[in-house]
């Protein structure tokens, strides 16, 4: 009630953020927090406040007399609404006291008379409250008791986020002890006499994900395993359907006795009493989910979507228990289960069972391990974090499933489908964490690209990322100048980065298989090919096939000590195919020797034109030297696109720049190694049809070494190069343990960083392009240099955000690649960068 100390309470034992009073509101709609006539009007906004706060996971106070039930139903069902538990705290103090409160405080002008209706209010209330829907309430009577009192805030009970592993997730067991002894000692765990318990030498915990009981020939042998193990903290489990089915039943409650309940109530009526007794106190001790490695997991039953993670309510309850259904039943007469996982966005992995399926695979991050052993299939785990999959056979078909063991919406692994591009995208990628968001309008573009003119999608296992410059220079004459670039790296903390020569040629991916039988079995291609070399945008560099077999087959041979090395009989590597006009002589006749030749010809003719006025004294020095300008400007011009221009005839004059090994057979984070470990083992490679990266190394905190990188890149591009790359050694988005592997060549790392300040480097560029001065009028036009003051302005916020999603996309794409999941997991990303491309960015940048 008013005077009862509320407000003072709130200040002293909560955060000013999480408290929303009544008399804020007040004022927040009226400038006046004692307007009363504008309390409708304020709790509007106060439980607007609240249902937002409650959406977003935030502790929330409200600072409200709440003495009316329907005042308190309203916050119980906002509460409820969010999927969230509800305390209440009551101060409950003499009347003399809120009273002489109120009475000293001068905006308080209402009479006594208020005090007394509250009071009688609340004394109406507290018989009752416990009942309202809180899940606790607690009454503090008195001054002394309201002052001594201490508020302890307490984790959700499916909170375990502080467990990071690694754990070994277990599928629907149903009283199948055996086969879960045997998966368990194949996982290297260690079973304790009698089956109470196990412990692995590892340090693992397993995870259960429910339905331990029912249908199997030893539900008590499974119950005293894992009960055993979550007693002596080795393993967490989750209720499943049939633990709360049948601890209804060991309760006296009325059940159908149906699909194997019966098989279990046997067997317990034989166990001793106080197993029973255990037993139940276990099964109803079980809760709906938890969430694991820092919200980075989340197990549940039936799976869980993502709005409910972390949630407690009985609508979150019932879904991870039974999942989510369509409210129709099948042929079998069982419900239709609506494929939530097929929508699933979230950013937590999600690992179920409930419904078995012949073989665990991987749906948008969530996983379902019920492969039905006790139908005859099979008991299957996922160790986490490293998602292997392990499975063991079932002894015997122990029942009879009612309805045939089928994966709801099966596909074949190794079959894209239309379904997997179409429409609005959420992918999600794991360097750099969350999602990107791939719109309607760019898959249909890609799709138009993907259909008609890529290479067999067997090999499109990657494209690569579109490249930012750096912030515009404001030296004289430059565009673009390295001093901006070492600037943005260190500003970010990175300490030392690798400049690479910038080839000017075609980005190429090249995909090498050591032979046609490496190629079916890893790639899925039976056709004869052993590889394909295609552009960043997926397509065949020549039209001729027998020249793009041909450069695949030289290619393979110039990598095979490469491919030894690694010890891996496939590769895939970043590329530059030279030169320029291999690839690009239609753009170079259409759009650049065109213009350049129209300028070589106009242009001396205006020249002389208006030199010959000038000789007859006519005053045309502006427009002379703006002729002169111009005429130089274009020489320029040609002889800069020119320099990149050499004949070639079939494969004679082609060459492969690569930079950096992108994927091969047991390394999966051969991508995020060091540039230093790609750039010393492709230097090895000695063969005509290879042009090696020049490069060099700088150490930002050194101005010497800075300038001498500058100096380099100045000699590049005053010989016609096009410019450099300036890459941070440790690649951005680099998992640690690819960081601080043994690959410390010549050049070194990157020093070791805090989880912050990688969490920091995961928002750096990938590669900073820096061209020349003379290079950038094929980009610009051969005049850009008469209008660097309005270039200046040019917008790079897109062209940026746009290269960091794409980085994290290849990466994720060659992640799945190496953890060998089906290609149409692969793909998607791949065909998410393509659909980034049709984005509207200054095609210049």
């Amino acid at each position: 009630m008013s005077g009862s100390g509320k407000s003072t309470f709130a200040r002293r034992h909560f955060a000013p953020t999480q408290v929303i009073s009544s008399d804020f509101c007040r004022g927040l709609v009226a400038d006046d927090e004692n307007d009363q006539a504008a309390t409708p009007d304020a709790f509007d906004v106060l439980h607007y406040i609240v249902r937002t706060r409650l959406k977003r996971g935030l502790l929330t106070v409200v600072d409200a007399t709440n003495v009316q039930w329907d005042a308190r139903r309203k916050l119980i069902d906002l509460a409820k609404s969010q999927d969230v538990l509800v305390d209440a705290i009551v101060l409950d103090v003499p009347e003399e006291v809120a009273a002489g409160r109120n009475a000293s405080r001068p905006d308080r002008d209402f009479g006594p008379h208020v005090i007394r209706r509250q009071r009688k209010e609340l004394n109406r209330s507290l018989g009752k409250i416990s009942r309202d829907g809180f899940r606790r309430v607690h009454v503090l009577r008195g001054v002394e008791e309201i002052e001594a009192a201490t508020v302890v805030t307490e984790k959700a009970w499916t909170d375990r986020r502080e467990l990071t592993g690694p754990f070994d997730i277990i599928g629907d067991v149903h009283g199948c002890r055996a086969e879960l002894e045997a998966l368990l000692r194949e996982l290297g765990w260690e079973i304790e006499p009698g089956g109470t318990g196990a412990s692995h030498p590892g340090g693992r915990t397993a995870v259960f994900v429910g339905d331990l009981v029912d249908r199997g020939p030893d539900t008590p042998g499974v119950l005293r395993l894992v009960m055993g193990m979550v007693a002596a903290g080795t393993a967490l489990c989750v209720s499943g359907n049939h633990e709360q089915k049948l601890a209804r039943a060991l309760n006296g409650r009325k059940v159908r006795l149906a699909h194997g309940l019966q098989e279990s109530l046997d067997q317990l009526a034989a166990e001793p009493e106080e197993f029973r007794t255990a037993a139940l106190a276990f099964m109803d001790g079980l809760i709906s989910h938890y969430q694991l490695d820092g919200g980075r997991l989340v197990v549940a039953h039936a799976g869980l979507k993502e709005s409910y993670h972390g949630r407690a309510s009985g609508r979150v309850r019932s879904f991870a228990l039974y999942g989510d259904t369509t409210g129709e039943t099948d042929e079998y007469g069982l419900p239709v289960r609506y494929p939530w996982a097929r929508e699933y966005r979230g950013r937590a992995m999600v690992v179920y069972g409930h419904t078995p399926v012949p073989e665990a695979e991987w749906i948008n991050n969530t996983i379902c391990l019920d492969t039905g052993v006790v139908f005859g299939g099979k008991l299957t785990a996922l160790r986490y974090p490293s998602r292997e999959i392990i499975s063991v056979p079932a002894e015997r078909t122990w029942y009879d499933p009612v309805r045939p063991l089928t994966a709801p919406g099966h596909r074949d692994p190794g079959v894209l489908s239309i379904d997997d591009v179409r429409g609005t995208k959420h992918i999600e990628v794991r360097h750099g964490g969350g999602r990107i968001k791939v719109r309607e309008e760019n898959a249909a573009a890609a799709l138009e690209v993907m259909s008609r003119f890529a290479v067999d999608p067997r090999w499109l296992v990657y494209l690569p990322p579109t490249m930012a410059p750096p912030e515009t220079s404001r030296r004289e004459g430059y565009l673009e100048h390295p001093a901006e670039a070492f600037a943005e790296f260190a500003e970010a903390g990175v300490t030392r980065v690798v400049c690479e020569e910038k080839h000017m040629g075609s980005r190429a991916v090249a995909v090498l298989a050591r032979d046609h039988k490496t190629a079916a079995a890893r790639f899925g291609v039976d056709d004869g090919s052993a590889g394909a070399v295609y552009t960043r945008t997926g397509r065949p560099f020549f039209n001729r096939p027998e020249l793009a077999g041909e450069l695949v087959e030289r290619l393979r041979r110039v990598c095979a000590p490469l491919m030894d090395e690694l010890d891996s009989d496939w590769l895939v590597l970043d590329c530059e195919l030279l030169p320029w006009s291999a690839k690009a002589e239609g753009l170079i006749r259409d759009q650049y020797a065109s213009v350049g030749a129209a300028a070589r010809t106009a242009l001396p003719e205006v020249v002389a034109a208006l030199e010959a006025a000038a000789g007859r004294g006519v005053d045309v020095g502006d427009a002379l030297d703006r002729a002169r300008l111009r005429s130089v400007n274009a020489s320029r011009f040609r002889d800069a696109y020119a320099r990149y221009c050499r004949p070639v005839s079939g494969l004679d004059g082609v060459s492969l720049a690569p930079f950096q090994i992108l994927a091969c057979e047991g390394r999966a984070t051969a991508a995020t190694e060091p540039h230093p470990w790609h750039l010393d083992l492709l230097s090895r490679l000695d063969d005509p049809l290879i042009t090696p990266t020049r490069h060099i190394y700088a150490d930002l905190d050194s101005p010497e070494s800075v300038r001498a990188a500058t100096a380099w890149w100045e000699s590049l591009t005053v010989a016609g190069g096009e410019g450099m790359v300036v890459k941070p050694v440790t690649v951005p988005g680099a998992r640690p343990e690819a960081a601080e592997s043994d690959a410390a060549v010549d050049g070194g790392t990157e020093p070791s960083r805090s989880g912050a300040a990688r969490r920091g480097l995961d928002r750096v560029q990938p590669g900073i392009k820096v061209r020349g001065r003379e290079y950038l009028r094929i980009i610009y036009g051969p005049d850009y240099t008469e209008s660097l003051d309005i270039l200046r302005n040019r917008f790079l916020g897109r062209k940026r955000s746009l290269a960091l999603r794409e980085h994290a996309l290849g990466l994720e794409a060659l992640s799945r690649l190496a953890d060998g999941e089906p290609l149409w997991r692969v793909h998607e990303p791949v065909f998410a960068v393509l659909a980034l491309e049709s984005e509207p960015v200054d095609p210049r940048l």
